[in-house]
């Protein structure tokens, strides 16, 4: 018995998807848009305030995106409070309270299951700040004056 494969076909296993939400080829369209349901669904949730929480009374939190695994039963869910003050309180209490945000969350979306939350902080604010920083910076900024006289001669 041959284990070639019949001429003309393409090889299956390279055209097939990888089990991982970030693989070579990334999320899947219904990854992307079951985040998306998830994340406006969770925001309109925090914005109705009733989550009971000291952590949480009078903070505003962004959520800026949602990745649900392969199988729709986790989502990771990135946030940031709103100026960046005590992310990790933030974080941590709305961690302690992912039951009650799954059920109300389920009561608005049209999926099987509501996916198991898991709350962290995003933090491509704080990197995108860095790399301002550092762009603005004296030192690039005499690195790119003396790129300037180079071009110039």
């Amino acid at each position: 018995m041959s284990s070639r494969r019949p001429p003309g076909r393409p090889d299956q296993s390279s055209s097939r998807r990888t089990g991982r939400a970030d693989g070579p080829l990334g999320p899947s369209q219904r990854q992307l848009r079951v985040g998306e349901a998830l994340r406006h669904a969770l925001a309109e949730v925090l914005n109705r305030n009733e989550i009971r929480d000291p952590d949480l009374d009078g903070v505003s939190v962004t959520i800026t995106q949602v990745k649900p695994s392969p199988d729709m039963r986790y989502a990771t869910v990135y946030c940031e409070p709103l100026g960046g003050q005590n992310a990790k309180e933030i974080v941590a209490a709305l961690n302690r309270h992912k039951g009650f945000l799954r059920g109300e969350m389920g009561h608005r979306i049209t999926m099987k299951f509501t996916p198991e939350l898991r709350f962290v902080e995003d933090e491509s604010f704080a990197e995108a700040q860095k790399i301002e920083d550092i762009l603005r910076s004296e030192r690039v900024a005499r690195d790119l004056a003396a790129s300037r006289d180079d071009s110039d001669e």
